[in-house]
């Protein structure tokens, strides 16, 4: 299975495209980031985004998606602008037919290093030694993606070790 994981914004965008072999193996295939510039206009922004997603999902053709839910915090202004961003990689993913998953910042925190809480740099260090990678993945937004896309392919597995009769 391959699976894309995003970290959404606007101003810079974290993807990932992770592998899982049928013996287990994961392998991260390809990530990055799409950047657009402050001085663009906001629609040229997203028009941006969303092209580049589109033209990468359409390179690797993953199996599934997966995309980080929003986080509320104090800053409204930050909040809206994600969102902005985070509505246009749900598009470009929904367009390209892709099942889509969504997780909290808690549960991908609490699949990659089994702590809701985990600091930044734990969950790093944990996406890399779960992908054998050499060094930590940069930047942040890319190592966010790689650990969406590792968390979707670990949920994956558990909902194949459920029995589809005992599903709600």
């Amino acid at each position: 299975m391959l699976m894309l994981g995003i970290d959404p914004g606007t101003a810079t965008t974290g993807f990932a495209f992770v592998r899982e072999d049928d013996d287990g193996t994961l392998t991260a295939v390809r990530y990055g980031v799409v950047l657009t510039e402050s001085t663009m206009a906001m629609p040229k922004r997203l028009q941006k985004l969303h092209q580049q997603l589109s033209e990468l999902i359409a390179q690797y053709k993953p199996d599934c998606g997966s995309i980080e839910e929003m986080f509320f915090g104090k800053n409204v202004t930050a909040a809206i602008t994600v969102a902005q961003g985070r509505g246009v990689a749900l598009l470009a993913m929904v367009n390209a037919g892709l099942p889509i998953r969504e997780f909290t910042p808690a549960e991908v925190k609490q699949t990659i290093a089994g702590y809701g809480n985990a600091p930044k740099a734990q969950i790093q260090e944990m996406v890399k030694t779960l992908l054998n990678l050499e060094s930590i993945p940069k930047p942040d937004d890319a190592a966010d993606a790689l650990a969406i896309a590792l968390t979707a392919l670990q949920n994956s597995a558990w909902e194949r070790l459920i029995d589809p009769q005992d599903r709600d």
